[in-house]
């Protein structure tokens, strides 16, 4: 059977598998891919394929394994009990000046280019406002995940370094057009934090910092007796000098987080029993998390491995009509949302990109403006299962991976759309070639 079929019938049966709700995105990240690469004749080399999968993945999936523990035990700690506190008088109760407050936050934070860390740093700020309040956190993920698919497109991203280096770019002249894109996006996002503060101020009203609500002590640590106020200076310093080495790159991301780890139940919990505890606490956030990571990995190693991006990705191009060539940068920017969503950054721009690119050059589109479409589908890339730093995400703030999916997926789209519309108007890449 073609390759391109078997791989778009193999992505739409596990995403409707996933979001009916008929089969968890763990065990449909293993079963599907496998019965798909029997079902094309792997049978021989899918063990390989795998192996090759999990092991791009792992250092990954060692890191948030570390991320979950070091920051819920720095919770547990009451490290940001004072920061929490100090939230709820600055948004005087109000969840629209919270839900805004997410949007800005996430922006710089995201900074940095890395998506986990902004997660773990906003997370551990704002998800206890958002439980003080009642307040949906669907939203709160939404917002966050959104707000850095936009800031991703900086040129120490990753999709912009990829988009740069598969077609041989720089990645500063490919980023500076893109600028009048993110920040009308973010005005977006604005704008639908606005809304949402709405709605949620219809069905909770305003509450004063200081009045009794059913909600108060929920941002108080769930187990009291790991409370450790004495050591809040030093739990401060560790932290920020783990944010420093991730934001500097001193050490691997996976390397560091054992570290901290490490250090704090050291001085936190010295006793063993304590140090046993504590990981017990938090061993189902990690299990569920890791579990998905390696299970992404098996995907994506069949789906590379079998040959099925690079016969999905040429099929895709063959099927673009030549009266439509002219069109190929928006083309290409309706394009990036799917297939960013469906196989990963490095399949879509090291494998699908140049392609693109190439058929752009035959009617008169250069590769830059090529390279800057496909980045416009960024926000909408970080819902895909694939991505390591959704499952964190999704696990910090305590919801379903497949409720965020069908929540935020029109909302980001709608901000792709608001970015390429912006993109075109400045002439980042033209509407025709």
């Amino acid at each position: 059977m073609d390759l391109a079929l078997l791989g778009f019938l193999m992505v739409a049966t596990f995403m409707t598998l996933i979001m009916t709700k008929r089969m968890t995105p763990l065990v449909a990240l293993i079963v599907v891919p496998t019965a798909f690469a029997l079902l094309a004749g792997f049978a021989s080399g899918v063990g390989d394929m795998m192996i090759d999968g999990i092991k791009n993945l792992a250092p990954t999936g060692v890191m948030l394994l570390f991320a979950i523990l070091f920051f819920s035990i720095m919770t547990d700690t009451g490290l940001f009990d004072p920061l929490v506190n100090r939230l709820l008088r600055v948004v005087h109760g109000d969840p629209m000046l919270i839900l805004i407050g997410t949007v800005v936050l996430c922006a710089l934070v995201s900074l940095d280019g890395d998506g986990s860390t902004t997660y773990i740093i906003t997370i551990a700020a704002l998800l206890p406002l958002y439980k003080r309040y009642d307040m949906n956190r669907l939203y709160l993920c939404c917002l966050l995940m959104t707000t850095s698919g936009i800031m991703n497109l900086t040129p120490w991203g990753g999709p912009t370094a990829r988009a740069a280096s598969a077609l041989k770019l720089d990645p500063a002249t490919l980023f500076l057009p893109l600028i009048p894109g993110m920040i009308a996006g973010l005005a977006a996002l604005i704008a639908l934090a606005v809304w949402f503060g709405r709605k949620e101020r219809h069905r909770i009203g305003h509450v004063k910092a200081n009045e009794p609500t059913a909600f108060t002590g929920m941002a108080v640590s769930q187990f009291p007796e790991a409370r450790r106020p004495h050591l809040r200076w030093f739990n401060g310093a560790l932290t920020l000098a783990l944010i420093a080495g991730l934001v500097t790159g001193i050490l691997p991301l996976s390397v560091l987080m054992m570290l901290a780890f490490a250090i704090a139940m050291i001085v936190n919990y010295p006793q063993v029993a304590e140090q046993k505890e504590r990981i017990s606490a938090h061993a189902g956030n990690v299990l569920s998390v890791v579990s998905l990571i390696f299970a992404a990995g098996i995907f994506t190693g069949i789906l590379s491995g079998t040959g099925m991006v690079e016969a999905m990705s040429k099929e895709v191009v063959g099927f673009i009509p030549p009266v439509l060539g002219p069109y190929m940068a928006p083309i290409t920017a309706a394009l990036s949302l799917p297939f960013t969503f469906f196989i990963s950054n490095d399949a879509f721009y090291f494998g699908m990109l140049p392609i693109l690119a190439e058929a752009g050059t035959h009617y008169g589109v250069s590769p830059m403006a090529i390279a800057r479409a496909s980045l416009m589908g960024q926000p909408v890339h970080l819902l895909s299962p694939l991505v390591p730093s959704t499952y964190l995400l999704v696990s910090l703030a305590g919801i379903d991976l497949a409720d965020h999916q069908r929540f935020t997926l029109v909302p980001a789209a709608a901000i792709c759309a608001v970015m390429t519309i912006v993109g075109m108007a400045v002439l980042a890449f033209p509407l025709v070639g």
